[in-house]
């Protein structure tokens, strides 16, 4: 029987999935989508766990991302205009904070001048640090953001090379030992230092210091937002697009060899390298199978979603606006903590991030019930409850923690996986945050995309420019797609 034929198969429903289908169906391209979940969204979904039925029925919990800084930078998602679809992105006064210990914190306002205020004799050394790139967030969102391989538009005026010059000089100094030299008290070195560990590794760290910038200079200027409803919301309005424009959706089917698909002119994986690999096989070239094959994975994330019957009792004054809380202590216990992880073991104060969604969106309590997201930074694969670990570390900076959590629910590391196939061992990168990997990834090759079958590409966070709900890692591979296999030479609008 002769195989079913379409234009174009997508296969994974994470944003760069999404995002690649929405491109491809708005240049006219017939595309069907397969996802291996019964649920649409990947790494941004938000779901009833029914953690606490009957206290809270209803009571929906972000699966992985929480909070999107790329949602409002991403040139993707700024083009696709989330506003005019419906999406609610508020962001928080205060961006993210740093609990220290003796009641203190530092807090990283929306507003650059407010938080060099609160810095002290720090805080016209933040200032020079961010203040360059925050003048200037699109020539560094264009570098952090483009395909590693052409030079953003962003980057071709003076400005943009001045701002492109600044993060490369504060990347040299936060990425090495240098970064003990700008500050002078232990506030700010740790309030920066939490942005970094979002890289999970080692601190300080080359990939670890362009995260920071990255996100800190963001945070200044959009800010981190939360979508109204929950990360749900960004990928439901992909979804509507794409059935909008003739797209079809396939849910609970899973793929695992080229063969279950149908005939079709173009490819796009939103998976990882290994899952890629396996599913084409020999058809792969033998140089490509190879890099694929050892492709390095980075170290994991352990989820704990709690249930609270009244907010986090912060000791400190002011996190309680924050919508991103880096629970890590000093700058010392952090390079500690992620060193622990790298070598493999389970840090006794883990890294941990911290988002209550009610901060800015009070429609997410039931019953006056919050739901409250945390990660721990925790060695890859781990199978480790790390639930105690978590609760005692929000406790060490919010006394009182214990007593207002209801219910709560773990997922270690070594099951990360089973929600989304893309987080081998709990790796929510989709492969380790290094200097030379967020270029090569996830090859040394000059279309990262290119998978060396004819029409067949890699679209995954494993992709440039790298993880994030951005969007742009399926843009980029659609638009080659549609290029290399339609003969369509310019992008589609992507306006509502």
């Amino acid at each position: 029987m002769a195989r079913e034929e379409v234009d174009a198969v997508v296969v994974g429903s994470g944003p760069n999935g999404l995002a690649a289908a929405v491109t491809l169906a708005r240049a006219g391209v017939g595309v069907r989508l397969y996802e291996e979940q019964d649920t649409l969204g990947g790494g941004s979904r938000t779901l009833d766990l029914e953690l606490a039925p009957e206290l809270a029925p209803g009571l929906r919990h972000d699966i992985c991302s929480a909070v999107h800084p790329m949602a409002l930078a991403s040139p993707f998602l700024a083009e696709f205009d989330l506003a005019a679809r419906g999406v609610d992105l508020r962001v928080p006064e205060v961006s993210y904070a740093q609990p220290l210990d003796g009641g203190r914190a530092g807090l990283a306002w929306h507003d650059l001048d407010r938080t060099a205020a609160g810095l002290g004799a720090d805080g016209a050394a933040w200032r020079a640090l961010l203040g360059p790139l925050v003048e200037r967030p699109e020539a560094v969102v264009g570098l952090a953001m483009g395909d590693k391989r052409s030079v953003p538009r962003e980057l071709l005026d003076p400005s943009g090379v001045r701002a492109a010059l600044a993060f490369g000089a504060a990347m040299l100094e936060q990425g090495t030992n240098a970064w003990g030299r700008r500050f002078t008290g232990d506030v700010a070195p740790a309030l920066i230092t939490g942005v970094a560990a979002h890289a999970i590794g080692p601190v300080p760290g080359l990939a670890a210091a362009g995260t920071a910038l990255l996100l800190a200079s963001l945070a200044h200027a959009g800010g981190w937002p939360i979508p109204v409803g929950g990360s749900q919301a960004i990928t439901d309005a992909l979804v509507a697009d794409l059935l909008a424009h003739g797209g079809e959706i396939v849910t609970g089917r899973g793929i695992t060899t080229w063969r279950e698909l149908p005939r079709a002119r173009t490819y796009l994986f939103d998976t990882t390298p290994t899952a890629l690999l396996r599913i084409w096989d020999e058809r792969l070239p033998a140089k490509v199978w190879d890099a694929y094959a050892a492709y390095e994975y980075g170290d994991a994330a352990a989820k704990v979603d709690f249930v609270l019957r009244e907010p986090v009792p912060w000791a400190a004054e002011g996190v309680e606006h924050a919508g991103t809380v880096h629970v890590g202590g000093s700058q010392q216990d952090m390079v500690y903590a992620e060193q622990a992880v790298a070598d493999g073991w389970h840090a006794e104060r883990p890294m941990v991030l911290v988002s209550d969604p009610t901060v800015v969106d009070p429609s997410r309590r039931v019953n006056g019930a919050i739901p409250l997201w945390t990660y721990a930074h925790v060695p890859h694969g781990s199978p480790e409850d790390v639930t105690e670990a978590v609760t005692a570390q929000i406790e060490r900076f919010a006394p009182g923690f214990r007593d207002v959590v209801v219910t709560s629910r773990c997922v270690p590391a070594d099951r990360m996986a089973a929600h989304n196939a893309n987080y081998v061992g709990g790796d929510i990168a989709a492969g380790a945050v290094t200097l030379t990997g967020m270029i090569a990834r996830p090859r040394a090759a000059w279309d990262p995309y290119a998978t060396g079958v004819p029409g067949v590409y890699l679209c995954s966070a494993s992709t440039p420019p790298g993880p994030g709900v951005h969007g742009m890692s399926g843009w980029f591979a659609a638009r080659r797609a549609l290029r290399h296999r339609f003969g369509q030479r310019s992008a589609p609008s992507l306006a509502p």
